[in-house]
């Protein structure tokens, strides 16, 4: 009897340590579609991406800014004097010169603009960096795409951990029940003392999977609030189950309609596309530079050695480059652009292919694991019909309990079949959300 309360202290300690909560904080209840929606648009990852494509953006105007007028104002005051001798004229000259001459004072204000008429390679160089500019959009929905992903994977564990507790518990009251059935037959004489000793034993495993699982849970929230980008500390309540259609995403039916989709949709097939215009355009600009360019500047101020005194200057000037000969450098410039488009052109055939390949897999994994679903539901449904039977047995003395154990070591494992089976094809829904290139719709 001894033995027994203190391992009854035991195990009532393991669970009180067990369910104490992460934090005294009112916990944050998110759904499957709410976690998504925050990784698709707060995770770090994602705020990074976005600011690169902020980046991108200010590239462009940079580019842009080469053939936009260009306006400066300039004020100089300057004080000097003139020795002839540090012209080479000797002193005394054969003529009168004053030497050296006093100082003396020039003011100078002035306003130059400048602006770009023709120039045909800065205007290809403006597209490319739009180019890349898109590009980089197309990389945040990669990274969009990514993050919704991984906060997807991360709820579906963490919706698991917490069925695995559910189910833990069930085993635990099963196991209770035991115990008292096994203590009943054995007052009224129907049963051993080792049918108590062993319904015992199930219960204290029962308890010890039960503090497991619910440290697993807990683990699982807190991966969960790392990959939202969330406090760690901050207790997280799933609001959505291990449903038979949790992952399910905005997809067609029919492999070639996803695999459309995907063709069309998927953000890094985007952006080695634009990396390969980003290319072609750089290219252009390239050969481009061997155009004239035509740029005008105008400059207006008044000079003079006092302020009062200063008079109006104006000069405006037309500027005609040619390009004749950079030391073969062009030519450099424009093999090595034509390596990086044949480049991207590679990777942009092997990435239709990945698609493909990634789109084909993805069907497969789910129609294995929605097959697998039907079958682990009638494994657990049998599973409860044998525990059921088997206590019916035990009460009736037809039966020891060991049967009763055996029954509920089964239902133990279709229940842990039961919940891979929902976690596999919900995880397999995501997957496929994610080869078609819409795990953002995930829901």
């Amino acid at each position: 009897m001894v033995s027994r309360n203190n391992s009854l202290r035991l195990v009532a300690m393991l669970a009180a340590l067990g369910a104490a909560p992460l934090a005294a904080q009112a916990p944050v209840r998110l759904s499957f579609a709410d976690a998504v929606r925050r990784a698709a648009g707060e995770a770090p990852t994602v705020a990074l991406a976005t600011l690169r494509t902020d980046e991108a953006d200010a590239q462009v105007r940079q580019a842009r800014s080469a053939l936009l007028p260009s306006l400066s104002v300039a004020g100089v005051w300057v004080n000097r004097d003139f020795n002839s001798q540090s012209l080479g004229i000797p002193f005394p000259p054969a003529f009168s010169l004053p030497n050296p001459v006093p100082p003396f004072n020039n003011y100078d204000g002035r306003v130059t603009v400048t602006q770009t008429l023709f120039d045909w390679s800065n205007v290809t160089r403006v597209r490319a960096a739009n180019a890349r500019a898109d590009g980089s959009r197309a990389e945040r929905g990669v990274t969009v795409e990514t993050a919704a992903q991984a906060a997807a994977v991360a709820y579906l564990r963490a919706s698991r951990a917490q069925a695995v507790v559910a189910a833990r518990q069930a085993d635990s009251s099963i196991a209770a029940e035991l115990v008292t059935l096994a203590e009943a037959q054995k007052a009224a004489g129907v049963s051993a003392a080792i049918d108590v000793t062993r319904a015992r034993t199930q219960l204290v495993r029962a308890e010890g999977l039960l503090i497991v699982a619910r440290n697993e849970r807990d683990r699982g929230r807190i991966v969960l609030a790392r990959t939202l980008g969330i406090d760690p500390a901050t207790p997280l309540e799933l609001a959505d189950t291990l449903a038979g259609t949790l992952g399910a995403a905005d997809l067609p039916a029919g492999r070639d309609a996803v695999l459309t989709v995907a063709l069309a949709g998927r953000p890094d097939l985007g952006a080695e596309l634009a990396r390969a215009t980003a290319a072609r355009r750089t290219g252009t600009a390239i050969r481009a530079e061997r155009l004239p360019r035509v740029g005008v500047e105008a400059d207006y101020g008044l000079n003079g050695m006092t302020v009062p005194s200063a008079l109006s200057t104006r000069q405006v000037a037309l500027e005609v480059t040619i390009p004749i000969l950079d030391g073969f450098r062009r030519e450099a410039r424009l093999s090595e652009q034509a390596a990086v488009v044949r480049e991207s052109e590679v990777r942009e055939r092997d990435l239709r292919q990945q698609i493909t390949a990634d789109v084909d897999a993805a069907l497969l994994d789910l129609r294995s694991a929605e097959a697998q679903q039907l079958i682990a539901a009638d494994q657990l449904r049998l599973a409860e019909d044998e525990l059921s039977q088997s206590r019916q047995r035990f009460k009736a003395g037809v039966a020891g309990n060991i049967e009763v154990i055996d029954a509920q070591s089964n239902l133990i494992r279709a229940r842990d079949t039961d919940i891979d089976a929902r976690f596999a094809a919900a995880s397999a829904r995501v997957a496929l959300a994610r080869a078609a290139g819409v795990a953002r719709t995930a829901h």
